[in-house]
């Protein structure tokens, strides 16, 4: 046994964060094979995208629970405990059950370090360590899967999946994915598997297009937002979504932005879809599960008076749906803490940010590998004329404390948000 404690497994993951993005499928493969392809005994839906991943995850989850499935999610970043990342119905898996999956897991990574496919990535561990939970220690109905980076090359991209899923496209993580809206969505379109059905929530006809010819030449049905199914604003949070076969209207949905209605309506095709493939959902319980569900960290308010919402967008196309949603502050004014990590177009994010209504912008920074340092906050501040603090906990502390304030947004990286959020809870 190489752990006996909670701390000593954490550790040792957080340890090959050294090891860096690691595209490529050879190491999951080689693990995979050792533990008989845990990947192969469960039932799957895979999500990749820029952005809406866990919230569209979320939506289906709670549709499913409400139908009485069990449910084994697998997300990141992690906002409250690493546990989470793993997860059923919602409940993160136990500490004990991180120290027996690591204890199987590291004689492989170390197997791993003497080839020529070298140490595995901490992301690859944990895929692993989540095949092997769900297929050996725990008892799921079906498991929804979200990609961690692109896809084609993603260390979850080892299973056949009853239905994939793509959100959003947007420019991401452009050193691993490519340059171009067109060649990140190819890297994503590699989660699509031959005749294996294809829901896109993505808005680029362009993309749109090159997705059709893609699920052509694999022999797999696409349904298109915009096209094959239908999502429209009904009122503030109300969803009406119509698809052959299924008209919905009126429908609550539980995480504030426009942008969510759109996840909520992909969420609703994979559900349609799961009806196909004898799960048992009925509309009153489609409407159930939009209706409750939320998620931490994604325009989540935090208290009333003054009022404090926390927002993970940690990309461009993150901030243009939160400055779309900002019509919820009803042009009161904002005081905008936000951060973002080194290799993110932080400046166009400001430019974007400052078009809120109302706005205070206050740049900072956090305790984390990739963060910006301080002669860098204070350099981006005073080249685009916003304001920086170099105590963020200081900050908010005091301005949650403020009745005067009126709207407190904190935004950027997800990292960010989860430090954020565990110090006013």
């Amino acid at each position: 046994m190489y752990f006996k404690e909670y701390s000593e497994a954490i550790t040792w993951i957080h340890g090959t964060l050294r090891m860096g993005i690691k595209p490529g499928l050879k190491r999951m493969e080689y693990m995979l094979t050792k533990l008989d392809h845990p990947e192969n005994k469960n039932k799957w839906v895979h999500i990749a995208g820029t952005n809406g991943k866990g919230s569209t995850l979320t939506f289906i989850r709670n549709v499913l629970e409400q139908s009485g499935y069990k449910v084994g999610t697998f997300t990141s970043p992690y906002i409250e405990s690493f546990n989470e990342r793993i997860s059923i119905n919602g409940i993160p898996v136990d500490n004990d059950a991180i120290i027996t999956l690591c204890n199987r897991i590291k004689p492989l990574a170390d197997e791993l370090a003497d080839t020529e496919w070298g140490h595995p990535s901490e992301f690859e561990i944990i895929t692993v360590m989540m095949f092997l939970y769900f297929a050996e220690y725990a008892t799921i109905d079906i498991g929804l899967v979200e990609v961690g980076l692109g896809g084609r090359l993603d260390s979850t991209n080892v299973i056949t999946p009853l239905i994939s899923v793509v959100t959003t496209i947007g420019m991401d993580h452009m050193e691993f994915l490519g340059n171009t809206i067109h060649d990140i969505a190819l890297e994503k379109a590699g989660i699509f598997k031959p005749d294996i059905p294809i829901v896109s929530g993505v808005i680029q006809v362009e993309v749109q297009e090159l997705y059709k010819v893609r699920a052509d030449d694999l022999g797999s049905a696409i349904y298109q937002l915009g096209v094959n199914f239908i999502a429209e604003k009904d009122s503030n949070q109300r969803l009406s979504y119509a698809a052959p076969g299924l008209e919905l209207t009126n429908i609550p949905v539980g995480l504030l932005g426009d942008h969510q209605l759109n996840n909520a309506a992909v969420a609703l095709k994979t559900v349609e879809l799961l009806k196909e493939k004898q799960f048992q959902i009925t509309d009153n319980q489609m409407r159930a599960g939009l209706k409750g569900s939320r998620w931490p960290g994604r325009l989540e308010k935090m208290q009333d008076s003054p009022t404090i919402y926390l927002d993970g967008a940690h990309n461009i196309e993150g901030i243009k749906a939160l400055v779309k949603a900002s019509d919820i502050f009803h042009g009161e004014p904002v005081k905008l803490l936000f951060t973002a990590l080194q290799d993110k177009e932080f400046v166009e994010m400001i430019k974007l940010l400052k078009t809120i209504e109302n706005v205070d912008i206050f740049l900072t920074t956090f305790d984390y590998p990739r963060a910006l340092s301080v002669n860098e906050i204070e350099k981006i501040a005073s080249e685009n004329d916003i304001s920086f603090v170099l105590d963020w906990k200081m900050a908010t502390g005091k301005w949650a404390q403020d009745k005067s304030e009126n709207v407190i947004m904190v935004t950027g990286s997800l990292y960010f948000i989860a430090e954020v959020r565990k110090m006013l809870l």
